[in-house]
């Protein structure tokens, strides 16, 4: 069996103790079936990860005895900012963790014109824990020890005002560009990406006013949860770490 990665948000040094919260010890012990002296790898979203050894198992509660640091890196070197239209039903869920597989290195859910999502304050705020836990146990997944920031939700507008140094990229079909003709001046890449229906006219003329270039991906329109990650394929392919 493969050693389980598991993320906690708690301090990590060699040699200490980690009580695992309930879901985690309840994955290992009731599903794994796992029992104390059994190897586990643990990472906390800052960088690196520890080896330790289960310890202190119940039915939903376990430790972990830490031992070693590991120097484990495997980030890419473009830092890619994805910011996406909110979709319905779970395509987000989707596109989080597909994205976060693919080395994103943080996530905007944004409102657009086409947004047919209607949250409030309560079940926006509840929305916004549940796609940071997807990036989470995507990174468990894919190894990844860095964890992708899942920012709040803002209006467009907003999102596309914020001055950075970034390359700005936005999908557009109907764009005569192509990801594969850009010179890469920049590692680091703001992504722009309609939700169903994609972007209006008016918030790809706002995009290209705010120093955005519009690109097409090919002569295919592609839906809104696969057309993020073929961008960011193609992306890491030409200037990351795929390939």
């Amino acid at each position: 069996m493969r050693i389980p990665r598991l993320y906690t948000p708690q301090a990590l040094a060699s040699g200490s103790l980690i009580d695992l919260d309930e879901a985690s010890s309840r994955h290992l012990v009731s599903v794994l079936r796992m029992s104390a002296g059994q190897q586990v790898i643990l990472f906390n979203g800052l960088g690196g990860e520890y080896s330790g050894e289960l310890s202190n198992v119940r039915k939903n509660t376990a430790s972990v005895s830490v031992s070693k640091f590991i120097d484990s890196d495997r980030e890419s070197p473009l830092k890619v900012h994805l910011a996406i239209g909110v979709s319905r039903g779970d395509r987000m869920d989707w596109i989080v963790q597909k994205a976060t597989e693919l080395g994103v290195c943080s996530i905007t859910p944004l409102f657009t014109e086409r947004t047919e999502v209607k949250l409030n304050a309560e079940r926006l705020n509840k929305k916004n824990r549940h796609w940071q836990q997807v990036a989470i146990s995507a990174c468990e997944q894919c190894q990844r020890t860095l964890v992708p920031l899942v920012s709040p939700a803002i209006a467009l507008t907003q999102w596309v005002a914020v001055d950075n140094d970034s390359l700005k990229l936005v999908l557009h079909h109907r764009a005569e560009n192509r990801l594969t003709a850009l010179n890469k001046d920049s590692n680091l890449v703001s992504l722009l990406v309609g939700p169903e229906g994609g972007l209006s006219d008016s918030e790809i003329d706002l995009s290209l006013n705010y120093g955005f270039k519009a690109l097409a991906l090919g002569p295919r329109v592609l839906r809104t949860e696969t057309a993020p990650l073929a961008a960011l394929s193609i992306l890491q392919s030409l200037w990351g770490d795929m390939g």
